[in-house]
């Protein structure tokens, strides 16, 4: 699902949202479907690679093993 930035035309509010293919967005502050899709700015390359790790570690700490590669997995799995 795609991450679009909007722009309410009823309440003037600015947000995102994840919008599958074929659903109408709604506005959450007003309910209105009267929206804008505004260009959304790309993440400079080195705060991806920030936040992708940021990631990483969270899921780590909880057990979730599915953000790593298959590597990294077998890796894991045998050092514990």
């Amino acid at each position: 699902m795609p991450l679009y930035d909007y722009h309410c035309k009823a309440c003037d509010a600015a947000f995102e949202l994840l919008v599958r293919s074929g659903t109408v967005p709604t506005c959450p502050s007003c309910a209105s479907t009267e929206l804008v899709r505004a260009v959304s700015r790309i993440a400079p390359a080195g705060k991806i690679e920030a936040i992708r790790m940021a990631n990483r570690r969270m899921a780590d700490a909880q057990g979730h093993f599915s953000n790593l590669g298959a590597g990294e997995r077998a890796r894991l799995l045998k050092s514990k």
